[in-house]
């Protein structure tokens, strides 16, 4: 080796000294050849294209989530850190809430909290494991305050459209009613977790579940277990029973839905839910199998609500309430903690001239002595057609005495007065009879009681009877709504399609989930159980010659100054003009000279429809002017027992009929409401063929007079037997009622008929069936029909 000194010299950064061909530190012979291969395989890892280019490779896709993660849960941390246990919410010291009228009246205050703390060793073991059954079983066996997977499940839900849940345990929920609120926000929600998982570890599950106990809402202004069993049994905790217990668990799922007094209608799914409450409890072991197999459900007392919802302020506030639950503007917790101030739709006037006009009408002409005037219930409503405000509600004789609302409540059949729909949905859908000939109001059908209906297969099972088993031979569709013949709508509503009628009279306003709104012949005769401010809805909507929008009973909601937004009304054209318009023109005659006579009272243009429940538990007018609709309907109820009953010899009368006591008190309300207000005449467009006066004469008989048709019917009082017709069908559900004022019907009923003419004009029968001419000088006969007493078909 040459002891010369070594000399690097420095490399050249582009390559130019190096030999061609040559690679500098590569070892000799290779050529530099791997050096190649490895460049080249890291261009093309460099080189993405196309849609690779977009999707990022794993390594970055966990870098993202370890970070997400790491970042999760620092923020996790440091909002366990920084979020406290707060003191308790205001809940426990809500403000009342203030009803007003539209002129800014006070009609109620209402919404102070109803508690009263108990121990949970006061609490029986059942009522407990019955609270537990439904809300959460693992609460005493699962330590986690939160239940993930739920509050996830809850969240998906909600996000796609099945509805807000809550996921929640109970001490989530404890920690919901006592430290914050009902408002559903994801901020609210981390706040409740973070709570109840440090309140889990400062407090035992007992100290939890009294707090969850005593603050939970029950329904009626009820919070806490013991409110509860106040309101709904009368009785203090201890004393509940397993059942009563169950139920109690029931209501913390759904209050006022599960409430099966205000809300007969919903009683199955009340059932449902106390049925799942003690399934769960014997799942448990905590209830033994045969002693659930003996449980029956028990029914609640009615409410006793304090003094200051006396007359109709209770039912107008439960009606609020109830609307603004249903429409989504305020649940019934949020308004139960108070300080709103809610301006309603309702005018003092015409609220007060519906009280005077059921009071002098009907509650005036009822006796102690009586029995059947124990079960007198008036219901009525009334609303703008063209703004579909409500402007007067009767919900009955005095809340403090009788819980339901009789303007509200969905379980008697609408009998006669649904009628109307039928003939609107003709017109709609341009229907035909069975001999192909268009649907009019003077279209001629044949009016025999209990003529078999046909359908295009031939005969059906179904042949309703006419009241008092009249037969009117061919009588034009006009002439059977006037006398409310049921042998001919029953036919005409096979004839236009019973899904077709159904789904007009959901256009015009009637809920979808409306009770026995069955797609049937039978639909025609009223089997249907609407409220009396669903059909209000519906009549306004032909009042406004077809057009449909929601009706609306609250103006203003406001909170510390702060106006809370309400959905805005929309309208569309539910049916046709000449439809709405041709119904209403019929309908005019039914006032002028058919069951309604009694509505002509009111001393300006109208028109309406009387009608009758099955076995006369109920009598109906609906009825509208240009300007204002609305319905009135009497009804019988056992005030004892909650059942319903006929109204026969009620007010003194055999029978209360739609175009008595109902279109009387209609006429007087009216009159009232519109005093201060001109006259309007119906502007009409009727379908073609629809006029009156191209209607055909009807035969005369030998002895001059014109067929049953133009004649009246004859009443008969109530029988002991009735007939009986196919199951789900009611031959007089709407039936053909019976009209007429008092004190003129036994003067003008009964043409063609025997017996003598009333001195006094007695009760009246309904210009419907001719009346009965019952009075001091007895009975008249109608045509082919008996007189009083007699059988009435069922």
């Amino acid at each position: 080796m040459s002891d010369e000194s070594q000399h690097w010299a420095p490399r050249d950064p582009s390559g130019a000294a190096a030999a061609p061909g040559s690679h500098q530190g590569e070892p000799p012979g290779n050529n530099g050849k791997n050096r190649k291969d490895r460049k080249d395989r890291k261009n093309s890892r460099e080189r993405r294209t196309g849609w690779r280019r977009v999707i990022p490779t794993w390594r970055m896709a966990l870098g993202t989530v370890l970070g997400l993660a790491v970042l999760l849960g620092v923020g996790i941390f440091a909002a366990y850190r920084l979020v406290d246990i707060p003191a308790a919410n205001a809940a426990a010291t809500a403000q009342s809430n203030v009803y007003l009228y539209r002129d800014g009246s006070v009609i109620a205050r209402d919404g102070d909290v109803n508690r009263e703390k108990v121990k949970l060793s006061q609490v029986p073991p059942t009522v407990r494991q019955a609270v537990l059954a439904a809300e959460d079983r693992d609460f005493y066996s699962d330590d986690r305050a939160v239940d993930v997977k739920a509050m996830v499940r809850a969240g998906w839900n909600t996000v796609t459209g099945k509805g807000k849940q809550g996921g929640s345990t109970i001490t989530q929920q404890y920690v919901k009613n006592y430290y914050l609120g009902q408002e559903r926000t994801v901020l609210r929600k981390a706040k409740e977790a973070i709570i109840a998982v440090k309140l889990n570890r400062e407090e035992t599950k007992d100290q939890i579940f009294e707090g969850y106990l005593n603050t939970s809402y029950f329904g009626r202004n009820a919070y806490g277990i013991q409110a509860a069993a106040q309101a709904y049994y009368g009785k203090n905790v201890e004393e509940l029973t397993t059942a009563e217990g169950a139920y109690l668990a029931s209501l913390l799922n759904a209050p006022s839905a599960y409430d099966v007094v205000a809300h007969p209608d919903n009683e199955p799914a009340a059932q449902r839910r106390w049925n799942y409450v003690l399934d769960g409890m014997v799942k448990e072991d905590w209830l033994d199998a045969a002693e659930r197999a003996t449980t029956e459900f028990p029914t609640p007392g009615e409410t006793k609500p304090s003094t200051g919802l006396s007359g109709q302020r209770g039912y107008i506030v439960q009606a609020v309430e109830d609307y603004l639950n249903r429409r989504g503007i305020l649940d019934e917790k949020t308004l139960a903690t108070g300080g709103y101030r809610i301006t309603t739709t309702l005018d003092k006037a015409k609220q007060d001239a519906f009280v005077k006009a059921v009071d002098t009408n009907v509650m005036s002409r009822t006796s102690a002595e009586r029995k059947a005037d124990r079960n007198v219930r008036v219901g009525g409503a009334s609303i703008v057609p063209a703004t579909g405000e409500v402007v007067a509600l009767y919900g009955g004789i005095d809340y403090t005495k009788q819980y339901v609302s009789n303007a509200t409540r969905r379980d008697y059949q609408v009998g006669s007065i649904f009628k109307p729909f039928v003939l609107t949905s003709a017109v709609v859908n341009d229907s035909t009879t069975q001999d192909g000939e268009r649907i009019t109001p003077n279209t001629v059908y044949d009016g025999a009681n209990k003529r078999m209906v046909v359908g295009v297969q031939g005969p059906t099972d179904y042949a309703p009877a006419n009241e008092d088993d009249v037969d009117y031979g061919e009588i034009t569709v006009r002439t059977a709504t006037d006398k409310s013949v049921n042998s001919v709508y029953a036919q005409m509503a096979q004839d236009v399609g019973p899904g077709k009628v159904r789904d007009t009279a959901v256009a015009l306003g009637i809920p979808t989930d409306t009770p026995d709104l069955t797609a049937s012949p039978s639909i025609a005769l009223g089997t249907a159980n609407a409220s009396v401010l669903d059909m209000t809805e519906a009549y306004a909507t032909l009042a406004d010659h077809g057009r449909h929008g929601r009706h609306v009973l609250v103006e203003k909601v406001t909170k510390d100054g702060t106006e809370i937004e309400l959905p805005e009304r929309t309208t569309d054209q539910a049916v046709s003009r000449e439809a709405a318009d041709t119904t209403t023109a019929v309908l005019r005659s039914v006032v002028e000279g058919g069951t309604g006579t009694a509505a002509q009272a009111v001393g300006r243009p109208a028109v309406g429809k009387t009608g009758t429940a099955e076995e006369d538990r109920a009598a109906w007018f609906a009825g509208y002017t240009p300007d204002l609709a609305t319905v009135v309907a009497v009804m019988g109820q056992n005030p004892k027992t909650g059942a319903q009953t006929p109204l026969y010899g009620a007010l003194g009368l055999p029978r209360v009929n739609g175009g008595g006591a109902p279109a009387e008190t209609w006429a007087a309300y009216t009159e009232a409401a519109l005093r201060s207000s001109p006259a309007q005449e119906f502007d009409l467009e009727t379908a073609p063929g629809s006029d009156e006066e191209d209607e055909p004469p009807l035969d005369e008989d030998s002895d001059g007079s014109t067929d049953p048709s133009s004649s009246s019917e004859p009443t008969t009082a109530p029988s002991g037997t009735t007939p009986s017709s196919p199951a789900g069908d009611s031959t007089d559900s709407g039936g053909t009622d019976t009209g007429g004022t008092n004190g003129t019907a036994g003067a003008t009923g009964g043409s063609g008929g025997s017996g003598e003419t009333g001195s006094t004009g007695g009760d009246g029968g309904d210009g419907d069936s001719g009346g009965d001419g019952r009075g001091d000088g007895g009975s008249v006969r109608g045509v082919r029909g008996p007189g009083f007493p007699g059988d009435r078909p069922v």
